[in-house]
């Protein structure tokens, strides 16, 4: 009988704190896959392991796919205030809730002889590994109660003694399967160890649960890291004993830090939550992460949610990991900058602008801010950056006749550029400081030949940084009477000094 009448494929977290950017990406692989098929794109919630739990951890999740724009068709859903609620035939959607369910199952496997109980102390499994170890043999639990007989069994549960359910994996087995990453995986039984089912308390472990889960729930494809591929012939082996018709396997590869291993906590900021924070933007989040380990097939290197929808196919998926490279985020995010307009960008960067603007204890008003971020917008790689260097918009710099010196100029021609800047600037009238008129007016008083010469000073007069915007661009920030005070400053201070 077909389970799959339909795509179906589910996003499975666990609600123990942030989303790690190579969750995200899982996710971001199985909606593309989900919406390519015109199937459902589903989120459970794993939560078996209770010791991890932390708190509002599933809001957080929900709030993630929302900013990157991943729609939620069934599962667990964001409520309409707060909070979320779940969405579907198939619940509850959240595994503690399916406690019963797991139970059911393991009996029926412990019924057909495919799990039994086990009642091994911590001692008696530390002491057998610790043997196995030295033997140089791969740690394996050695079916010690499985030749418990059924009265003993049923004797040691009657009595309450804490036990927890093994899965009975079958020896001189050849498991075999395929995924559409990787191809045709076969494995021998007699590696694979008889895997706990249900622990001490009661709760399943996921290779139980993710499978009745996924079966019951109709999952066509399970998309996942590729740590999860020496765990699948325990997930083979439950679908045999239940009979159960096999989803298709997706292991998606691993990302990888510049060191070339898994990208983890250590390898630096890896939860979406600090991307967000540092201002790079969901668009360029979600083009990078999709070609991260995906191959289009095509030169196209700027792609939108919709249009990776329509282009992704499991089968661009690379086999090995790929490398997280900072600098190629950052210029797919200086590009998505720049497509927004500048009223748009000033509302992305308004918090960081009004944080900046507190702390410093900075008066201005839109206008100046407006200007900045359309001076900025084409220099800045992430929102943060905004903050980085307009210091100089707001106090006037201390000026330095070092950095003022422009090649081989002495400060009498030093001062004599900047008076010819000053006469030209006090002469323009208020409504002809912008940048095209500044430009082309100081542009006429410019040594052809030479333009540093006039432009250099001049710049580094109204910002005091050798990297800066255009002096056209600042002056036009600063307006006419700022622009004015700064250049009298740095003559005056050359002066003295010189």
């Amino acid at each position: 009988m077909n389970n799959f009448k339909k795509t179906r494929i589910r996003f499975a977290p666990s609600p123990t704190g942030y989303i790690h950017i190579g969750n995200l990406r899982t996710a971001l692989y199985a909606y593309l896959l989900a919406k390519k098929e015109q199937g459902d794109f589903l989120l459970r919630i794993e939560d078996t392991d209770q010791a991890r739990l932390v708190p509002g951890s599933i809001e957080k999740i929900l709030e993630t796919l929302n900013w990157v724009k991943i729609k939620v068709d069934e599962g667990v859903v964001a409520a309409e205030g707060e909070g979320f609620v779940e969405k579907g035939d198939f619940g509850p959607y959240v595994q503690s809730k399916r406690l019963e369910l797991y139970q059911k199952h393991t009996q029926e496997l412990i019924n057909k002889g495919h799990a039994y109980h086990c009642f091994c102390s911590r001692e008696r499994l530390a002491e057998l590994r610790e043997e196995q170890q030295a033997r140089r043999e791969a740690p394996m639990y050695d079916k010690h109660c499985l030749s418990l007989s059924s009265e003993e069994v049923e004797k040691r549960l009657t009595a309450g003694e804490k036990h927890v359910v093994r899965l009975n994996v079958p020896r001189g087995e050849l498991i075999e399967f395929k995924d559409e990453v990787y191809g045709k995986i076969s494995i021998k039984s007699e590696t694979v160890d008889d895997q706990v089912l249900i622990k001490a308390d009661g709760f399943p472990t996921y290779h139980l649960a993710v499978v009745v889960d996924d079966y019951l729930m109709k999952i066509s494809h399970v998309v996942r890291g590729e740590d999860w591929l020496p765990s699948t012939p325990k997930h083979i082996l439950l679908y045999k004993f239940f009979n159960w018709e096999l989803p298709k396997f997706v292991h998606v590869p691993n990302i990888l830090g510049g060191n070339r291993k898994k990208l983890s906590k250590r390898s630096g900021d890896v939860s979406v939550d600090e991307f967000m924070k540092k201002g790079y933007l969901p668009e360029a989040l979600v083009n990078f992460i999709a070609l991260l380990g995906w191959n289009p097939k095509t030169e196209q290197e700027y792609f939108s949610l919709a249009e990776l929808e329509k282009a992704f196919n499991p089968e661009g998926l690379h086999k090995a990991g790929a490398v997280f490279d900072y600098k190629k985020l950052d210029w797919m995010n200086a590009h998505y900058i720049k497509q927004k307009t500048n009223e748009e960008f000033l509302a992305l960067c308004r918090p960081y602008l009004e944080e900046y603007l507190a702390k410093n204890n900075i008066k201005t008003n839109d206008d100046k801010l407006v200007k900045i971020v359309e001076v900025e917008k084409g220099r800045v790689k992430k929102l943060s950056d905004i903050v980085e260097n307009i210091d100089f918009y707001f106090k006037a710099p201390q000026p330095d006749v070092k950095m003022l010196l422009w090649k081989k100029m002495t400060e009498v021609e030093l001062i004599e550029s900047l008076k010819k800047s000053l006469d030209l600037l006090s002469d323009l009238a208020e409504e002809d400081f912008n940048v095209a008129k500044l430009q082309a007016e100081l542009l006429k008083i410019a040594d052809s030949s030479d333009r540093g010469a006039l432009l250099w000073p001049l710049r580094v007069a109204v910002s005091g940084a050798k990297k800066s915007p255009s002096p056209f661009e600042i002056a036009w920030v600063l307006g006419k009477d700022e622009t004015i005070s700064r250049l009298e400053k740095a003559i005056k201070s050359i002066e003295l000094n010189g």
